[in-house]
């Protein structure tokens, strides 16, 4: 298997041709030994008239298994001269008849040559069927089989191995767009265009292997780590020019995912590195990202955090902590938003982001937001407007009739009004599907229950849907917030946001205000309400608590 990878490779023949070489030279010598042994154990035991004449036929079958039939041809014509110079019985000189050596001479070529061509004749169905399990039948291309062997051969070649291979993982993340609209041919010839063009974009070329529907893997050889970079932003420069596909010039996005073999990576670990960071360019939003052993900790503590988010519920682990919002008309404490936290072993907190991105994927949202409703549900129902309580819900929840009956029975059964409860949708969360969205949120504006948009300004390039969802309430995220001060374009940036929240009778609220300069500005442009480390960190509910009558005290004595 091995030899037939090596012979076969698609990849920089060169790069193994040593290996090659010595293993001929190897085998050649293999054959001439055999053939020397086997004349001299003719001769020392009689000659060819005795049984152990058949002996020369292992280096002839041995010829033909590796060189198939030239080489068992050359060896049996070898063979057969070789006995012929053997008398037919060295005890009494006898020599052989002339008719002997042509029998003998029929006989080794015969032998050879059926061996050889039966032995070739195997090897070439056995790579015609190497070959086609190396091959994506739709394009032609290499596939993730030939991508592993290749892999394995530059990696692991015992003359020369390649200690500086490159190895880039592309999807194109909007081929099923290709697919709706030009069926599965058109995007198998888009791939096909796509390969081609990635190729020719790296200097010297490259081997480029289709590894999945929308997933290209390219391998580039004698790189650099700092070399990665321009090769990365090159392949993102092909992906920007328009292909005609199916005469139609389409368009599309690629995300990439880089890594490097050195300190003796093996093949699946060069592999696996390279889909880690493809899949955060993905998460990241980013054109193209190089792995980094940081991703494999966090991968390895976010499962192992998961793995014990249900056992933290059922031993009370988890908490809600209210970070403040402020009138900014009047300065007064307007509510809260209940932020999660986890008081993992040792007393410490888990930082959220260590753990929530994931568990929204998976089915243990449900009963942490189900925690989260009834924590909030429980301060909210105390009087005074610092305690409406708003709450992250993730865009999961939305569609969940078991999330829309929590928040009903809230209501219901612990006479809790629903004007102090809110809660907070991410923006980016909403645009997967506008309608199914708009129905969730109308169904929990029926409730009463108040809902407003998070981290508004970074989730989506157009304003338009706002006019088609029944919110209460725009939440500008902190990256408006940072450059007020210093920046007039903010400044009109800002007061835009708002603008636009208030003609909708929207209540804008700015969050992550730090300095007091921000908070006035915010104020100055009609912004509603803020939030930040200006005036608080989310806080445990007593400290909440107390913090709010600190708060009220040290604002009337100011008046």
């Amino acid at each position: 298997m091995e030899s037939v990878s090596l012979l076969k490779s698609r990849i920089w023949p060169w790069r193994v041709m040593p290996y090659i070489a010595n293993r001929h030279t190897f085998r050649c010598g293999v054959i001439v030994l055999l053939l020397g042994l086997g004349v001299w154990i003719v001769y020392a035991t009689g000659g060819t008239a005795y049984a152990y004449a058949y002996l020369m036929l292992i280096p002839v079958l041995l010829a033909a298994a590796w060189y198939a039939l030239p080489g068992g041809l050359l060896t049996a014509l070898v063979v057969s001269i070789s006995m012929t110079i053997i008398p037919l019985d060295v005890g009494q000189g006898i020599e052989q008849h002339y008719a002997n050596y042509l029998l003998r001479i029929a006989f080794y070529l015969v032998i050879g040559g059926t061996a050889g061509w039966l032995f070739q004749s195997r090897r070439r169905a056995f790579l015609a069927q190497h070959d086609a399990a190396r091959t994506d039948q739709p394009s032609g291309l290499a596939n993730q089989v030939a991508l592993g062997e290749d892999l394995h051969v530059m990696l692991s070649s015992p003359v020369s191995p390649v200690a500086t291979t490159g190895l880039i993982k592309v999807k194109i993340t909007d081929i099923t767009d290709v697919i709706e609209a030009l069926g599965l041919e058109a995007a198998d010839e888009l791939v096909i265009a796509m390969s081609q063009r990635l190729c020719e974009a790296i200097r010297g070329g490259g081997q480029v292997y289709r590894t999945g529907p929308d997933e290209l893997a390219l391998v580039v050889m004698d790189v650099a780590p700092s070399d990665l970079d321009t090769i990365s932003q090159r392949l993102l420069e092909v992906g920007e020019e328009s292909f005609l596909i199916s005469q139609v010039p389409v368009r599309v996005q690629l995300a990439l995912g880089c890594t490097i073999s050195e300190d003796h990576k093996i093949p699946s670990e060069l592999l696996r590195e390279a889909r880690t960071a493809l899949l955060a360019s993905i998460r990241l939003r980013r054109g193209y990202t190089h792995f980094s052993p940081t991703f494999d900790q966090r991968s390895l503590e976010s499962f192992k955090l998961i793995a014990q988010v249900r056992e933290g519920l059922a031993a009370r682990e988890f908490e809600l902590h209210y970070q403040p919002k402020i009138c900014l008309a009047d300065g007064l404490v307007c509510g809260c938003e209940g932020l999660i936290r986890w008081r993992g072993n040792g007393g410490r907190l888990i930082p959220p982001a260590h753990f929530m991105p994931k568990v929204e994927s998976t089915s243990l949202i449900g009963p942490l937001t189900s925690f989260v409703a009834q924590t909030a549900s429980a301060i909210s129902l105390q009087a005074g407007t610092e305690n409406k309580v708003a709450i992250n819900v993730s865009v999961h929840n939305l569609a969940d009739d078991a999330f829309h009956d929590l928040l009903s029975d809230l209501i219901n059964q612990s006479c809790l009004r629903p004007d102090n409860l809110e809660v907070e949708i991410t923006e980016s969360g909403l645009m997967d599907n506008i309608e199914t969205a708009r129905v969730a949120i109308q169904r929990i504006r029926d409730l009463g229950i108040g809902v407003s948009i998070d981290d508004f300004g970074t989730g989506f390039s157009s304003f338009e849907y706002l006019q088609h969802l029944p919110i209460t309430g725009l939440k500008i995220d902190r990256t408006f917030v940072i450059s007020l001060e210093g920046d007039e374009r903010a400044r009109k940036l800002m007061a835009c946001m708002i603008d636009i929240g208030h003609a909708l009778n929207l209540v804008v609220t700015a969050e992550g205000v730090e300095t007091p300069q921000q908070a006035e500005i915010l104020r100055q442009l009609g912004c509603d309400q803020a939030q930040g480390f200006y005036y608080s960190p989310a806080l445990p509910v007593t400290e909440y608590h107390d913090w709010c009558r600190d708060y009220l005290g040290s604002l009337t004595r100011e008046r």
